[in-house]
């Protein structure tokens, strides 16, 4: 349940002021743990953030750590080494929109961050943290991307790392983890079986500050900074839709929480939105719980090409389905086939190329458009969260060379018809 590291400074993580637990609000001072002792539920961070402006922002540097007020990070974070992720393209995707048959979609395109994922910003955030409370090895279980995240990040800062991934990993993902010389460490098992196995290591090894296990409070916060972003991109507004893709869940939660604090702090104005979930069926407890009406969601083994999303026992599903339905919002879940064409019509209609992950938020857009669950005249932004050079065995085999000619004009021209 908890990381039993002692620390003898005085802890400075800015505006966070306690952690609280979600089912019954208990609260107890900022400390490397996870669970409540009082109700078992999930622990997240409280604030005192103070006034907070959007010129200081604005004027913040061009990564995360311009929202370093909304943020439980030391107040001189960004002068200690780390992989400054963040400030990612917003793309307006006239040509997908088009395609979809919708008035106007925004991409965020999270490809652009040092490792090529969301998980960098999550892991910044984590890091930050866990020096705070003097930890000295980054770890973590991993789908992949966390794992390339951990892994530079811990290189960056000095630090060990240690990581722990399913041994049927994709190729490119366990190359681009292991060029870092940390720890990697394959498990025969899947993600939910490496999780597991991460907890129990995390209790044996005090020093060891897991990233989404006894840091998880700290490290889930990172994930407000893409709803910051949006925000400030779209001209200090909120979306009217958006579309997250859903693995544990945390991103979805902490999206709808980041859209919240900034109305709540009159960054923007409090205008309704609504959060869509996007699954793979290969790996979709949260979407069948949601189609059936349920408030508890049921583990499955995944079996999907999203092996990012594989994690067949979300922590947390529960709380992806109050914002989703607290918002009028949807979750739906797509099969492996529109994975792969959600991909390619990413690519084809506006030059980005996103992993397995993104495909599944591209697909679910496209259903929950084709159901009437998503307004097609409502500004939507679609989070494509990371790079498709992760996941080139989902559409191996599938594309390839229009032909193969000799060195001849006409017969280029003639495979072009001209």
């Amino acid at each position: 349940m908890t990381a039993a590291l002692e620390t003898t400074k005085t802890v400075d993580l800015g505006p966070a002021v306690e952690l609280v637990s979600k089912e019954e609000g208990h609260r107890q001072p900022l400390a490397p743990e996870f669970v409540s002792a009082e109700d078992f539920s999930p622990l997240e961070v409280a604030y005192d953030f103070g006034r907070v402006r959007r010129e200081d922002i604005e004027a913040g540097p061009r990564n995360i750590w311009r929202y370093k007020k909304l943020l439980p990070v030391p107040s001189n974070v960004e002068e200690i080494p780390n992989t400054e992720p963040g400030c990612t393209r917003l793309v307006r995707a006239d040509r997908l929109a088009k395609a979809l048959g919708v008035k106007r979609i925004w991409v965020k395109d999270d490809t652009g961050n040092p490792t090529h994922s969301f998980k960098d910003r999550v892991v910044a955030v984590a890091l930050a943290a866990a020096r705070e409370f003097g930890f000295d090895t980054l770890a973590c279980p991993s789908t992949g991307n966390l794992a390339n995240a951990v892994a530079a990040a811990a290189a960056r800062a000095g630090w060990q790392s240690v990581v722990l991934i399913p041994s049927s990993l994709e190729r490119a993902k366990i190359l681009t983890t292991a060029v870092y010389d940390g720890a990697l460490i394959a498990v025969d098992g899947n993600y939910d079986d490496v999780n597991r196995l991460a907890t129990q290591l995390a209790a044996e090894h005090e020093t060891w500050a897991f990233v989404n296990v006894n840091v998880r409070p700290y490290y889930s916060e990172g994930s407000k900074t893409l709803a910051f972003e949006v925000a400030e991109q779209l001209g200090w507004r909120l979306p009217e839709q958006i579309v997250v893709p859903i693995a544990s869940g945390s991103q979805l939660t902490k999206v709808d929480k980041g859209f919240r604090e900034l109305g709540q702090l009159g960054l923007v104005d409090e205008t309704p939105y609504k959060v869509f979930g996007a699954q793979a069926t290969g790996c979709s407890p949260v979407s069948a719980a949601f189609r059936n009406g349920h408030d508890v969601v049921q583990p499955v083994k995944p079996d999907t090409i999203a092996r990012s999303l594989a994690i067949g026992n979300p922590a947390d599903g529960p709380y992806v389905l109050d914002t989703v339905n607290r918002t009028g919002g949807a979750i739906e879940d797509v099969s492996d086939e529109e994975v792969v064409e959600g991909i390619r019509l990413l690519a084809r209609t506006e030059g980005i190329f996103t992993e397995t992950a993104g495909g599944v938020t591209v697909a679910t857009a496209k259903k929950l458009i084709e159901t009437g669950k998503l307004d097609p005249d409502a500004e939507t932004v679609l989070l494509i969260t990371g790079d498709g050079l992760k996941t080139l065995d989902a559409v191996e085999g599938k594309i390839g060379p229009k032909a193969t000619v000799p060195p001849s004009a006409d017969a280029v021209n003639e495979v072009l018809g001209r």
